[in-house]
């Protein structure tokens, strides 16, 4: 069996259907018979762009709130390279917030 992880990541809901797509050509998301299957929840996603940022939403030094979407997928590990490679192209943040947990065979 391969070894799963779950990729979480959240993106401006204004990129969301961009950054699926572009994780799902890359692979991520296959379970069985199906491709590009994710789960996805709405919500609000904070920072404060620091010295050095070059922030792709807001200005240096000032709070941003921002519509976000979570989303997850599942994916082999030993496809995350390009997978992530995938999502980093098509999200507007220069530093995207990404998770990945292990599974585990249940």
């Amino acid at each position: 069996m391969a070894n799963l992880v779950k990729l979480v990541f959240t993106v401006p809901e204004s990129h969301a259907e961009l950054t699926r797509q572009a994780v799902g050509d890359a692979g991520g998301g296959a379970i069985g018979n199906y491709t590009h299957c994710s789960f996805s929840v709405k919500g609000i996603g904070r920072f404060v762009p620091r010295n050095g940022a070059h922030p792709a939403i807001g200005t240096v030094d000032t709070p941003e709130v921002v519509e976000e979407e979570r989303v997850e997928i599942t994916c082999e590990q030993a496809n995350l390279p390009q997978i992530i490679s995938a999502l980093r192209k098509a999200h507007p943040y220069e530093e995207p917030a990404i998770d990945i947990y292990p599974l585990i065979d249940a």
